[in-house]
C-alpha cells in the first residue's frame, strides 16, 4: 500500500481545525457492483479493497486520528461458503501486502470483533500487522471483523456482571463511562462521523453504543466507486454541520 500524496490537495473548503477525529464507514456495495459487471461477487470485494486503500490514503493525508472500517459482520458468516471462504483468503492477502505501507505511513492496525471465529491464517496476518505497527503513533486504522455491536454490548453486560457478582464493582456505580471502558473499543474516542455507501439507510448493528451522536451521511454510491473527491466532500459538510450534543 502507497500512501503518497496522490497530486491532488484536499479540497480547499475543509478547515484543518474541524476535522472529524474518527471516521466509521460502513462499506457497503460490493456485490452489486460486481453484478452489475457480471462478475463474481468476489471479483467486488477486490475492487473494494482498492477503495480501502484510497479511503485510508485520504484519511491519513486530512489528519483523521482514527478511521473504522466494517469489514466483516457477524452476520456475514451466513453467506454462502464460497463467498466467505474467498474473503478470508483476500482479507489474509490485503493484511500481509498493507503491512509495508502501514509502516511507512506511521499507522497503526487494531481490530474490534470475534478475532476467535477467524480463519488461523487470518489470524496470524492480522497478529503480525497489529505487533508490528502498536508503536505507530500517525493514525489508528482499526478493521471490525466479525464484529457485531449487539453482541458487543452483550459481552459487556457480561462482562460486569461478573465483576459485580465477585465483589470488584459496585453496581449502583455502573455509568457510561464504566461501559465504554469495557467495550471492545475501550480507549478510542467515540466516532464523529459515520458514513455508509450503496444507499442502504440503515445501521447494520455497527457500533450501536458508540454511533450515539455520531454525524451520518448516507450515499448512494457503491463502495468500489467510492471516491477520494466524494469523501473530501463529505467531510466538507460534516464541518457545515452545527453539532449540539442534545444542547440548544
Amino acid at each position: 500500500m502507497s500512501f503518497s500524496p496522490p497530486g491532488s490537495a484536499p479540497a480547499p473548503e475543509l478547515d484543518p481545525h474541524r476535522m472529524p477525529l474518527h471516521v466509521a464507514v460502513i462499506m457497503d456495495g460490493n456485490g452489486r457492483w460486481a453484478r452489475r459487471r457480471l462478475l463474481n461477487r468476489l471479483r467486488g470485494h477486490e475492487a473494494g479493497a482498492e477503495t480501502v486503500r484510497r479511503i485510508v490514503r485520504a484519511s491519513r493525508e486530512t489528519g483523521i486520528a482514527y478511521l473504522t472500517l466494517y469489514a466483516f459482520s457477524t452476520e456475514n458468516w451466513q453467506r454462502p461458503t464460497t463467498e466467505v471462504t474467498g474473503l478470508m483468503g483476500l482479507l489474509e492477502r490485503f493484511l500481509d501486502g498493507e503491512a509495508a505501507g502501514l509502516m511507512e505511513n506511521n499507522i497503526r492496525l487494531r481490530t474490534i470483533g470475534q478475532r476467535q471465529r477467524l480463519p488461523a491464517g487470518v489470524r496470524a496476518a492480522l497478529e503480525r500487522a497489529i505487533e508490528a505497527t502498536a508503536a505507530n503513533d500517525g493514525m489508528t486504522l482499526i478493521l471490525a471483523l466479525s464484529y457485531g455491536g449487539r453482541d458487543e454490548i452483550v459481552a459487556m453486560a457480561r462482562d460486569l456482571a461478573r465483576e459485580a457478582a465477585a465483589g470488584r464493582l459496585d453496581a449502583d456505580r455502573i455509568d457510561a463511562h464504566t461501559v465504554a471502558a469495557h467495550l471492545s473499543t475501550a480507549g478510542i474516542p467515540d466516532p464523529d462521523l459515520l458514513i455508509r455507501t450503496s444507499g442502504e439507510m440503515r445501521i447494520s448493528n455497527f457500533l450501536l453504543w458508540q454511533i450515539a451522536y455520531a454525524e451520518i451521511f448516507f450515499t448512494d454510491t457503491l463502495w468500489p466507486d467510492f471516491s477520494r473527491e466524494e469523501f473530501l466532500s463529505i467531510l466538507g459538510a460534516y464541518q457545515r454541520r452545527e453539532r449540539r450534543f442534545g444542547r440548544v
